[in-house]
């Protein structure tokens, strides 16, 4: 009999004790959840652009039923919806959910880091719930991490108060502290420390790429998904410490209360908040460093070395990441603004360009333009990733292109539009939202609700059979990964892996989803040349 109580106290306690005390989650849809879970000591105070700190400990039980305030930033992206209450500096929290009964099970850990330029997003957008992916048998955590200026502020000053010499990266600090604490801890909600695969999206798919070749937390992983980024000329590289310093030490003696540490400090966070979207300061100190501590080198001068994680990695971008307005800006989608703008952005190279990126007529403009675009954005920077981990990574490199193109916005909806990286422009009272040609691919940042089975928390989109048809075959592909460094399975398409010999295949994500033959090999090989001087 004490037997079968003890058994039924193991499977429906709500209850966990980590490293700082216990905590009381809550269940919803088979899963047990636990959400806003301090993983270091609120930065604020003296520890405002610190190395994140200890979570410290807490007495009796700590619910875990809220999120926790997301990171401060400014509404800048239109795609954006979270379930934090409140807006803090207090902003180190984690969430969890488990699928384990008896929180001994050993389940594969999947960690993600949300995208926003480093500047925007937080963990509990419904968008990155991991229901989905913990319903498939893997305990799935997402976290919040520092923005803009306050997780990526270098400062002469703040290097040379470092025990380590380093200043800026308080962002990927906060993430590899949440590793550190998932490797720690993550075995009280039944998921295996050995076991842990990192993804993001973007600024996230970035922070996988950072993290992958940082010698802090290399060694912490064993797999990594990138969707759409890596930190590599031209998106969002890290930059030499010294000309960081410089930045940050300009922008601080532009702050009117003074430029000193302490006076930075004693700012409130929503005043250092606006003192960084003034007019000509907006993220000019906020861009991650080559510190020497947390990154010691470029990432391609750590992959080149085979100096990153020798790991398998699932990486690829959208078709259609950004719009053709990206290179013809306000200029009409004609042939004469096409090679006009071409020629502006290459000089003597325009002609190989314009062959490599060919429109015959204004009705291949569009077409050319979104390709040309989307390569300077982001593609190419994420190819890139890709091949260094083919060269010298060791391990299996799988490629992807997500070619599904979101369904009509809802009726409810009424006129708005698709805007920049996923957001909603709408009507106003005194003008309409712009009208923009049919989409001629999927938009930045589109796959997120597919990849994480999370299609029916976005309400803007009508989504259709097809639509959950391509989400399906995009968790199952992602859960294989996370579970076994493969994202084959039953029934789903064929999937080869690269690994630097050979032509390069990529799984092309679509309603029908088919493995296909790199073709475009020639425009990142162009931009190679171009990006990597």
């Amino acid at each position: 009999m004490s037997a079968t109580i003890t058994i039924f106290a193991q499977t429906t306690s709500n209850q966990v004790t980590v490293e700082n005390g216990i905590l009381e989650g809550i269940r919803e849809s088979e899963l047990l959840i636990f959400r806003g879970v301090p993983f270091a000591a609120p930065p604020v105070g003296e520890l405002r652009w610190k190395e994140p700190q200890p979570a410290r400990n807490w007495s009796g039980v700590r619910k875990a039923d809220q999120f926790g305030n997301k990171p401060m930033q400014k509404p800048i992206f239109g795609d954006m919806g979270f379930r934090s209450k409140d807006m803090s500096e207090d902003c180190l929290y984690l969430n969890v959910w488990t699928p384990a009964k008896t929180m001994t099970e050993k389940l594969p850990v999947l960690v993600y880091f949300y995208g926003g330029g480093l500047a925007a997003g937080d963990g509990s957008e419904p968008r990155y719930d991991g229901e989905a992916l913990a319903k498939k048998g893997i305990v799935v955590v997402t976290l919040n991490y520092r923005l803009g200026i306050f997780g990526f502020f270098s400062h002469p000053d703040l290097t040379n108060e470092s025990p380590n010499k380093s200043s800026g990266n308080y962002g990927y600090l906060d993430q590899h502290a949440a590793l550190v604490w998932v490797q720690k801890n993550i075995d009280k909600f039944g998921g295996d420390p050995k076991h842990i695969t990192i993804a993001g999206e973007s600024a996230g798919s970035i922070s996988v790429s950072v993290q992958m070749a940082s010698p802090l937390s290399k060694d912490l992983i064993v797999g990594a998904i990138g969707e759409s980024g890596a930190a590599i000329n031209p998106t969002l590289a890290s930059i030499p410490l010294q000309e960081a310093e410089k930045i940050g030490a300009a922008f601080a003696s532009g702050v009117k209360t003074g430029g000193s540490l302490a006076q930075l400090r004693a700012l409130s966070a929503n005043d250092l908040l606006d003192a960084a979207y003034t007019p000509g300061q907006t993220r000019t100190a906020t861009t991650p460093t080559i510190d020497g501590y947390f990154l010691p080198k470029t990432l391609p001068e750590i992959f080149e070395a085979g100096q990153q994680a020798h790991i398998p990695i699932l990486v690829g971008w959208n078709s259609a990441e950004v719009p053709y307005q990206v290179v013809l800006k306000a200029d009409a989608p004609t042939l004469e603004n096409y090679k006009k703008a071409v020629g502006s952005l290459y000089n003597d190279k325009a002609e190989q360009v314009l062959k490599l990126y060919p429109a015959a007529s204004d009705n291949d403009v569009v077409k050319a333009a979104t390709a040309l675009s989307s390569d300077r954005f982001i593609v190419y920077s994420t190819w890139k990733w890709a091949e260094l981990q083919a060269k010298t990574g060791g391990r299996p490199v799988y490629r992807y292109v997500f070619s599904r193109i979101r369904p009509a916005m809802t009726a409810a909806m009424g006129n708005a539009k698709p805007g920049l990286a996923g957001g909603v422009i709408k009507d106003d009272a005194t003008k309409k939202a712009p009208v923009q040609p049919a989409a001629v691919g999927a938009s930045h940042a589109s796959e997120i609700e597919y990849a994480l089975g999370n299609l029916s928390s976005n309400k803007v989109y009508d989504w259709t059979p097809d639509d959950h048809k391509v989400s399906a075959t995009m968790v199952d592909y992602f859960a294989n990964f996370i579970k076994t460094g493969n994202p084959n399975g039953k029934d789903l398409p064929q999937w080869d892996a690269n690994t630097g010999k050979g032509p390069v295949k990529y799984m092309d994500i679509d309603v029908t989803s088919q493995q296909k033959t790199e073709r475009d090999r020639e425009r990142y090989l162009f931009l190679d040349k171009e990006y990597m001087k």
